[in-house]
């Protein structure tokens, strides 16, 4: 069995995020009434300068800042809270560390909806980035765009902002199961970075049906692209190499 590195080698070197939201189609069932998200982690602007990455995640849950913790935080504060004296970002390596994978981590951050001021800047970036995070994923804000460049940390995120976390927020829950757009992200899924494509999020329990899913879902439309482009509609095309 391949290791979960050299399955990550193989997903971002033959994959695009478009071939894994095709996967989770036919795999995730979609709650009645519900549209299919597919792991798709929606508007997050591209970094089209950094390569592909996929990598599991690590998690952290940002709360209003009047906002009470949650109880898994302050139930089991040294896994999932924030112990007085240590800010939020000095946790980021804690999960890779943990982990016996080696893949290393991608830092995902939910911020509550509607809010203005950034969750992560210059500083909490340069600390990622020290500590070897390979990538961060923003369902929020983050400031200071410059100093994020220069430090070289692929960094996707909804928007900007000018203004610190505090005038808002705090980060209220870490190692936690959190939602970016609509997508459940637990700690330990598996985050894919497309420069072209997007974010998507694998369920890690999902990841070696995904792959083994998506040749066979590449090599139909492959089929259906070659009939196309011979004369078949596009119609008869699907019925005869996707139905």
């Amino acid at each position: 069995m391949s290791s979960l590195v050299e399955q990550l080698a193989i997903l971002v070197d033959n994959y695009s995020p478009c071939d894994v939201s095709d996967a989770l189609i036919k795999l995730q069932s979609t709650p009645v009434g519900e549209v299919p998200r597919a792991g798709f982690l929606a508007d997050l602007r591209r970094n089209e300068t950094t390569p592909k990455i996929a990598a599991p995640a690590t998690t952290f849950k940002f709360l209003t800042k009047d906002a009470s913790p949650p109880s898994i935080a302050t139930e089991n504060p040294q896994k999932h809270g924030f112990p007085p004296g240590k800010h939020w970002v000095d946790h980021v390596g804690e999960f890779e560390a943990s982990d016996q994978s080696g893949a290393g981590s991608i830092v995902v951050i939910e911020q509550p909806e509607g809010q203005y001021c950034a969750v992560t800047g210059g500083i909490m970036a340069t600390r990622m980035k020290a500590v070897g995070i390979k990538a961060t994923v923003v369902g929020g804000r983050v400031r200071d765009l410059k100093e994020l460049k220069a430090t070289g940390l692929p960094i996707w995120a909804r928007a900007s902002s000018t203004v610190g976390t505090n005038a808002e927020a705090k980060a209220g829950a870490r190692d936690v199961p959190i939602s970016i757009a609509g997508v459940t992200v637990s700690p330990g899924d598996i985050i894919f970075c497309d420069p072209l494509e997007g974010v998507v999020a694998i369920p890690r329990e999902l990841l070696d049906q995904v792959l083994e899913l998506m040749p066979k879902l590449i090599a139909m439309d492959d089929q259906a692209k070659e009939a196309v482009a011979n004369g078949m509609s596009v119609t008869d095309a699907f019925k005869k190499f996707r139905s």
